[in-house]
């Protein structure tokens, strides 16, 4: 089967928008079409998902990346940046899949992955 990954990488707002809004729109559509789709945040989108700043941007890019997880989407983000961060529990607890981003990276070209970045 074939596989998309969105790969969210930066924090400006239309990077986090647009980013976002593709993964849903891959998602309506991924089944019927036979593709595999994935998420995976690294850089400052990852740090956005920890962003309690209020901001009507990262709170609407929260709130894609809950309905993606919710909606059975696997999304990651990279370990090291979220222990970092402090903020490995809080991630997971939300369902993001934590790894390591150069396996995650390697895992992609393995399986033959078309990776679109935002």
């Amino acid at each position: 089967m074939a596989k998309v990954v969105i790969h969210l990488f930066h924090g400006d707002e239309d990077s986090l928008t647009a980013g976002s809004h593709v993964a849903e729109r891959v998602r309506q559509v991924a089944g019927d079409q036979g593709v595999d789709l994935e998420v995976f945040c690294f850089g400052p989108a990852q740090g956005a998902l920890s962003d309690a700043s209020g901001d009507a941007t990262r709170s609407e890019y929260n709130r894609q990346i809950d309905d993606l997880v919710a909606a059975g989407v696997p999304v990651g983000a990279c370990l090291n940046a979220a222990r970092a961060a402090g903020a490995e529990q809080a991630l997971q607890g939300r369902g993001i899949n934590l790894q390591f981003a150069r396996d995650a990276f390697v895992r992609f070209a393995l399986e033959g992955a078309t990776v679109v970045n935002f």
